[in-house]
């Protein structure tokens, strides 16, 4: 998508402090973290959101869950992380190109809303 924030950072357009990149994903670090290591992780397809996976796309959003734990390893997330994904306006989902936060690097607040 032309206007797709992610979009433009997948193919150079707009740089990023890049974590990991292969062929179908990248992370890179959010520009306001909200824990001492935030990383956000993105397939380089635009799929919307969680609501848009579908079995021709779900290879994608699978691999991403099969490289966090090198690019948590990576970032020296050893004692835990969280992942978070917001779907949708009421998820508070702020760019239509489905991401997911590593958050982590100290102890993180037990609530989630």
């Amino acid at each position: 998508m032309s206007d797709c924030i992610f979009c433009k950072i997948v193919d150079g357009s707009i740089p990023s402090k890049k974590v990991y990149e292969d062929e179908k994903i990248l992370a890179f670090y959010d520009l306001e973290p909200q824990a001492p290591v935030h990383v956000l992780v993105i397939p380089k397809e635009h799929i919307c959101c969680a609501d848009a996976v579908n079995e021709g796309n779900v290879g994608n959003i699978a691999h991403i869950f099969t490289k966090i734990p090198e690019i948590t390893k990576s970032l020296g997330l050893t004692n835990g992380y969280r992942i978070v994904n917001n779907c949708g306006e009421d998820g508070c989902q702020s760019v239509k190109h489905m991401h997911f936060h590593i958050l982590g690097g100290k102890k993180l607040n037990g609530t989630m809303a």
